[in-house]
């Protein structure tokens, strides 16, 4: 009896809450997303639209700050993370504790995490880093970037972030420039193909929900297509400088891979800091209200680049309300503040009320933010969990990397005129040589936007595998390993060395730190190569993030090979140097002669190029190595082909 009574009390209780507590529409998930929009619209204040139009970086956020101000969003810059080699576990909750803070606003519109993982999870300490884009470039694989996409969005998840700020769908026409990794290709259609990271990041969008934003469930976040638009045309390839073309060009050569994303169901679009023609996109109207949201009829939001709308004036921040007013006119939804939020506040709270920005234009950006939102299910599950902490870096993930890795190199030669080919190389030998400034550094290896903005230097900041730890697992156990990074000629000369691996190339920069005008290999690079390669047979491995200058070297090496920026797997490039697997990559990039002939793309007049674009020689792999290694084939060199490329522009977006 007093059991029974105990439970009518705490139902009669319960009932007297819920007829008690008001009935929230956006708040319920059976109501239709617009409906829910329109609903938490219809509460909101000035200020708490201007704050979802903000974002800050993790380093100025407080729990605080984010009710007080209803902030949008919070990121991490580069190389910004909680504590020195953190655990999924630490970034959980961090994230977590920024989230309360949103959470316990008037409204409670929780706030979006975001980070930049343009190469696997590559803020983050042990996470799988995958070869930067230049390489899945050459694979021509999009089915294997999409795999990449879906093991990138896990480990974002695993840290307990939804939201990432990639791909990039530049297309880079000048390795001068300093992001020309971040570009598949210099061809666009090769960078359309490769959209298909978006449906690995986000998930395949159903049939009736095509061009519009989508992301799948806890184990999908929010992509990012960036930036646009034009940033790999720029003149000289100056980052951040201005691209001249005419629009017909633009159309035709930058904007494809916008369309392709788009009807992908891409979430977010960032803006490049360049301009065209002169004018800074970051206060483009005509590209990013006239055409991206009206013609192309994109409905998630637009997020400017890191203190983008700053530099819209030079000197930068030189007149901080205009940059305001002119990047929320242009169509820029979220501003990507980072620091000084009380001042862009401030700023967008006088333009409005002083009628300069039209209330529409601010519910046009906060609904476009709160779509996003909604349509992610970020109100139904604000908080991460730890139920993801074991993919960060998994086995899984790291073979994936591997299988890209392998299938990104391109072999450029092997063999000299009228010799058997070097590669495949033979596990078994007496005594190797392993040189460079490349072999055994993982930082050089992984490139910029590795744990750090810049990258790093040496094997301890994050978890993975060397060349030359990849090499000594690979050989029997019988081959004498010699590593020298800088042999002089006269050591070389003194070993009988079987063969030589020579792995050298650029070291690690992202951004205007990469831009460069010379386009060579860090030093020792050319001594090793001609202290080893004129004494012993060698294979050079490139490890860079753009064609480099080797016209001079390439008659004394005996095989030469693009690797690219592999990442974390350096297994993947043993994995074809020894024939395990068969050498498959093609060129995403015309490999030029002198830098003089730069910029140079196919289908140009003066195009005379050392190797052209979509070139790559085959090996055996297998059995075939056998019984190639007692013949004496000479090798066989298919022609060298150039694409022609039919400039065509094809918009097709169907969806609501």
């Amino acid at each position: 009896m007093g059991i029974s009574l105990v439970k009518l009390v705490v139902w009669v209780s319960w009932l007297a809450m819920a007829v008690g507590a008001e009935y929230v529409k956006y708040k319920d998930p059976k109501q239709p997303v617009a409906a829910r929009i329109k609903d938490l619209m219809s509460k909101m204040t000035l200020a708490e639209k201007i704050g979802q139009m903000a974002q800050i970086d993790r380093s100025v956020a407080t729990e605080q700050i984010l009710r007080d101000y209803s902030v949008g969003s919070v990121l991490s810059g580069g190389g910004s993370e909680p504590l020195p080699e953190a655990k999924a576990e630490d970034w959980i909750n961090m994230v977590n504790a920024f989230q309360n803070g949103s959470l316990s606003s008037r409204l409670g519109i929780p706030m979006i995490y975001g980070i930049d993982a343009i190469h696997g999870h590559n803020n983050v300490y042990n996470a799988t880093i995958f070869p930067h884009n230049v390489g899945l470039g050459a694979t021509g694989d999009p089915e294997l970037v999409k795999k990449i996409g879906a093991a990138t969005a896990l480990e974002v998840r695993a840290t307990g972030i939804p939201y990432v700020f990639a791909p990039c769908i530049a297309v880079c026409r000048d390795p001068r420039w300093g992001r020309c990794y971040e570009s598949y290709s210099e061809d666009h259609k090769v960078v359309e193909q490769m959209t298909d990271i978006i449906l690995g990041l986000q998930g395949d969008p159903p049939t009736s929900r095509k061009g519009v934003p989508y992301v799948g469930g806890k184990g999908k976040v929010a992509a990012c297509a960036k930036h646009f638009v034009g940033d790999g045309g720029t003149t000289g390839g100056i980052n951040e400088n201005n691209t001249v073309i005419d629009m017909h060009g633009l159309l035709s050569m930058y904007m494809p891979a916008y369309s392709q994303s788009i009807i992908k169901g891409v979430s977010t679009v960032m803006v490049s800091y360049s301009s065209w023609n002169g004018q800074k996109m970051h206060a483009n109207r005509e590209l990013i209200s006239g055409f991206l949201k009206n013609t192309l009829k994109f409905k998630g939001f637009v997020i400017s680049d890191w203190q983008g709308i700053d530099r819209i004036t030079s000197p930068p921040h030189a007149n901080y309300t205009y940059s305001v007013q002119a990047a929320i006119q242009a169509g820029i939804d979220m501003v990507m503040v980072p620091f000084n939020l009380t001042e862009f506040v401030d700023d967008l709270t006088y333009l409005v009320d002083s009628k300069v920005i039209l209330m529409d234009r601010i519910d046009d950006a906060v609904q476009r933010i709160l779509q996003v939102k909604f349509t992610m299910g970020l109100f139904e599950t604000p908080m991460a969990d730890f139920s993801l902490v074991n993919e960060l870096g998994s086995q899984a993930h790291r073979d994936l990397a591997r299988e890209a890795v392998r299938k990104s190199l391109v072999l450029l030669k092997n063999g000299k005129p009228g010799s058997t080919p070097l590669l495949p190389l033979p596990k078994k030998a007496s005594k190797i040589l392993v040189a460079g400034t490349h072999a055994d550094n993982l930082g050089y290896q992984c490139g910029g936007w590795t744990i750090n903005w810049q990258g790093f230097n040496g094997n301890n900041s994050t978890r993975g595998t060397t060349i030359l730890g990849a090499i000594k697992s690979t050989v029997e156990r019988s081959t004498e390993i010699v590593f020298r990074e800088s042999p002089d000629a006269n050591f070389v000369k003194s070993n009988k060395f079987d063969y030589a691996i020579v792995v050298v190339g650029e070291p690690p920069y992202a951004e205007t730190a990469g831009d460069s005008t010379n386009l060579t290999m860090i030093d020792p690079g050319p001594s090793a190569i001609n202290n080893v390669c004129g004494t012993v047979k060698c294979v050079v491995v490139i490890i860079s993030g753009r064609p480099i200058v080797i016209e001079p070297y390439v008659s004394a090496i005996d095989a030469l090979v693009a690797a690219w920026l592999p990442g974390t797997e350096g297994q993947g490039v043993t994995d074809v140097l020894y024939g395990d697997y068969r050498f498959s990559g093609k060129l995403p990039r015309t490999w030029f002669k002198t830098v003089d002939q730069l910029p140079m793309n196919v289908g140009d007049s003066h195009y005379d190029p050392l190797f052209p674009l979509g070139f790559g020689l085959k090996t055996e792999s297998g059995a075939s190595i056998v019984s190639r290694s007692t013949s004496s084939a000479t090798p066989r060199r298919p022609g060298l082909f150039i694409f022609m490329i039919t400039v065509t522009l094809s918009f097709y977006i169907t969806g609501k």
